[in-house]
Formats: C-alpha cells, sequence, structure tokens
C-alpha cells in the first residue's frame, strides 16, 4: 500500500477498519470535528450578528438565538451519519438530489453561489481583525494588517492537517468561551443591564425590532450555518469515521462498527452543541444588556470599539485589551476553520467537475492547497472595497439562510433513498428532521414575506 493511500482519509479499505469504543469517556478521547466546527461557527454569528441583534432588539429575541443553536443539529448529525454509512462527502451526496443538472446537481451550484457569496461574511471577518490588531499593535495601520493576516493564514493551512486544525481549533475554543462566558457571567450581577424577568420574556415569540435581515442573518449563522452543515461531513472523513466503519458490505461486523462510529459522532455533535450554545448565549446576553442598554449598534470601521463596550462596561476600561485578545482569537478562529472549510469543498467541486483525479489524494491536498493560498485574497478586496463588516456579514447571512430548507430538504431525500438501511435512524430522529426542515423553510418564507411587505 502506498504512502498516499494509507494517508488518504477519503479511501476506504479493509487496513484500516477499527472498532469503535464503547464507552462514553472513550467516544470522548475520539470526537474532534465538532471542536472545528465550534470555532468555525463562533465568529461572525456569535461576535457580530448576535450582538448587533441583541443590541437592537435587547433580550426579546432570545427564543430565535436557542432556536437557531438547537433546531438545525439534527441536520448535521443525519448528515454525518450518511458520510460515515457511504464514505461519500456532502458535495457527492448532494450530487443524487434529482433535477437539472449541469455536469452536476443543481444543488451543488446552489451551494457554489452560496460560497462565493459567503466571500463577503469573510472580508467582514478579516476586516474586523485587521481592526483588532490596529488597536493591539498601531505601528501598522489596519490594510497592512489585512495582507498581513492573509499570507500567515495562507501559510498555516497550506502545513496544516487535520491533527494541526483541531489543536488550533481547541485553543481557540476555550479561549473564547472562557472569556465571553465568564463576561455574562459578571453581567447577570448588573440590575443596570440584566434582568430575569426580561430574560423569561425573550423566551415567548417577539417580532425583531431592527428588521428581519439581521433575524435571518443570525438564524443562518448562529448555531451550526448553512456552510457549517454542509461541511461538517468533511470532518468527520477526516478524522477517520468513515475509514474506520470500512466498505460497506451488509455484514454484522459492518453494521456494529457502523453504528458504533455513529454513535461517536453523536457525542462529537452534542459536545459542539454544548459549547457554542452556552457562547452564543453569553454573546447575545452582551449585546441585549450592554449595548441596547447603551444605545449603540455596531456597525462600519468601529465595529470593534462599539463591542468591546460588553467587556469595558463589566469589567472596568483595562479590558478593552483583553476584550480585543477575545475578539482576534473568536474572528481568527472562524477565518482560519473556514477557510479551511470551504477549500476543501471547492476542491470536492473541481473533482467533481472532473478538472482533477480525485480519487488521487495527492491531486486533492494539492488542490486545497492551492484554493488555502487563493481564498483570504477575494475577500480581502472585498473588505477594501465596503469597508463594512456588518454589512458584509448580513449580506452572506441572508443568502446562507436561503440554503437552509433545501439542505433539510436534501437530507431527508438521502435518509429516504440513499442511506444504507443498517444505519437508517430512529423513527423519532426522522419525524425531527422532517420538523427541522419544515421550520427552517417557515423560518426563511415568513422572512422573506415580511421583509417585502414592510
Amino acid at each position: 500500500m502506498s504512502a498516499e493511500s494509507h494517508q488518504d482519509p477519503y479511501r476506504l479499505s479493509p487496513e484500516h477498519i477499527e472498532a469503535p469504543p464503547q464507552t462514553l469517556p472513550g467516544m470522548f478521547r475520539r470526537i474532534g470535528p465538532s471542536l472545528i466546527l465550534t470555532s468555525s461557527v463562533v465568529g461572525s454569528g456569535e461576535l457580530i450578528a448576535t450582538t448587533v441583534l441583541g443590541a437592537e432588539n435587547g433580550y426579546s429575541l432570545l427564543w430565535l438565538i436557542l432556536l437557531s443553536c438547537t433546531i438545525k443539529i439534527v441536520v448535521q448529525n443525519e448528515l454525518g451519519r450518511y458520510a460515515i454509512g457511504t464514505g461519500e462527502t456532502t458535495l457527492e451526496a448532494f450530487d443524487r438530489v434529482p433535477g437539472p443538472r449541469f455536469k452536476v446537481s443543481w444543488l451543488v451550484w446552489f451551494w457554489l453561489v452560496v460560497v462565493i457569496v459567503f466571500q463577503f461574511a469573510m472580508g467582514g471577518m478579516l476586516g474586523g481583525i485587521a481592526e483588532v490588531l490596529s488597536e493591539l499593535v498601531p505601528v501598522l495601520p489596519m490594510k497592512i494588517w489585512l495582507w498581513v493576516v492573509c499570507i500567515v493564514t495562507s501559510i498555516l493551512l497550506i502545513v496544516a492537517r487535520y491533527k494541526l486544525l483541531e489543536r488550533v481549533a481547541l485553543g481557540m475554543v476555550v479561549m473564547f468561551t472562557i472569556l465571553t462566558v465568564g463576561c455574562a457571567v459578571l453581567l447577570s450581577r448588573s440590575p443596570d443591564y440584566f434582568s430575569w424577568t426580561n430574560v423569561i420574556d425573550g423566551l415567548r415569540y417577539h417580532r425583531p425590532q431592527g428588521g428581519f435581515v439581521m433575524a435571518v442573518t443570525v438564524f443562518a449563522t448562529t448555531g451550526v450555518g448553512a456552510l457549517e452543515l454542509i461541511v461538517y461531513p468533511y470532518w468527520c472523513i477526516e478524522k477517520g469515521y468513515a475509514r474506520y466503519t470500512g466498505l460497506r458490505d451488509c455484514a454484522p461486523a459492518w453494521q456494529e462498527r457502523a453504528r458504533g462510529w455513529i454513535k461517536v459522532m453523536g457525542v462529537d455533535v452534542l459536545s459542539s452543541w454544548v459549547v457554542y450554545t452556552f457562547t452564543t448565549v453569553a454573546f447575545y446576553f452582551l449585546g441585549a444588556g450592554i449595548l441596547n442598554g447603551l444605545g449603540v449598534v455596531p456597525k462600519g470601521l468601529d465595529m470593534v470599539k462599539t463591542l468591546s463596550n460588553m467587556f469595558t462596561v463589566t469589567l472596568g476600561p483595562w479590558s478593552f485589551y483583553l476584550f480585543l485578545v477575545g475578539a482576534l482569537a473568536v474572528l481568527y478562529s472562524t477565518v482560519f476553520a473556514s477557510i479551511a472549510a470551504v477549500s476543501r469543498g471547492l476542491a470536492d467541486f473541481l473533482g467533481l467537475l472532473g478538472v482533477f483525479d480525485k480519487t488521487q489524494y495527492a491531486a486533492r491536498l494539492k488542490t486545497i492547497r492551492i484554493l488555502a493560498v487563493i481564498l483570504p485574497v477575494i475577500p480581502s478586496f472585498l473588505f477594501l472595497f465596503v469597508q463594512s463588516p456588518v454589512f458584509m456579514i448580513k449580506v452572506s447571512g441572508v443568502v446562507q439562510a436561503s440554503i437552509l430548507p433545501l439542505i433539510g430538504f436534501a437530507t431527508i431525500y438521502l435518509r429516504y433513498f440513499h442511506t444504507p438501511k443498517e444505519i437508517l435512524p430512529k423513527k423519532w430522529i426522522t419525524v425531527a428532521l422532517w420538523f427541522t426542515s419544515l421550520v427552517m423553510l417557515i423560518m426563511m418564507g415568513y422572512s422573506v414575506i415580511q421583509e417585502l411587505t414592510s
């Protein structure tokens, strides 16, 4: 067996089969995709979109935050199940969806449109990072920092393999979780900005006061966003879950391995849900309590300075630089993980088009590395042209929202027609999958109608 075959996580063969852990501690030791996913999730959605929503609406949309964080994990779990049972990537799975085709399925082309527009969000985050760095180290102007971040990110992603991505993600997840949740706890002791009565009232349905655009953006980007749903199976494959399960042969041993690694993946999904839900709610409380209380909404190139009020009000003026460090960790973790994810998706897309032989891991890896150099540059130019991080993230969020129902119903299609029958989900999970997809469709349809009529 060649070294390339040994390293290729997308190649299923008997040599790589491994029995799944049976105990919960053993399962926790084998999680990992959730760490990268969480570092990608808590960025533009949580630090920017969630806090802006809180600044505009106070605590009244807490129901939306909890709904957004919770409801999409069913789709995430089922896409992961499909990847483990078949070894197929998400785009390979979406290419099976019936409908118009031009070399690949219409849904794959729709995904490409979302990725292209997502470069606006990436530009907003890169601009936010440059703003933070220009505050921390003012010897260089923001535009120079922007290109420094681009170069450093490309170098890191060229040399990074899955294990390095996982370790970097773990460090950043721990940092921003401790900082943000800690500030939210301190906020709860400040009656000027926090009230349990308002929190409880926020669990009831309220219409957004600042318009539906930001609400749609938050629903699409907080919790597991549209693009994170699509990329999660790639991380499951690169972690090795599908390779450890092996090629489907319908034998009892294969079924046992598949179900075992699906359980590990389920623990992985729930672990990320706990972390990003706590972090997202903490960000929302800080925006709803402090920014709304102060009557300020982050926008333009002063976004970071406005957001810093969330720390300086609760901890004091000295915490401005602590916030900058936390914001840098949050934003850069998302940029780093998102570019790594999008480069894998685009490489897979090019492979489906036949640009290179995707069965050759060396060719796939080379394509990923080339894309890792290109991808930071495009959003950087977009930021220099627009120079409004909040607006850029809104644009991307609305487009991401449009694909959410399609992802849900594509997952339902895969469940009924292509998921191996030996690993089909329990009935209550199937019901939850239908419910989730319908809720996403209703949310997006209702938001569009309200925006048009208003």
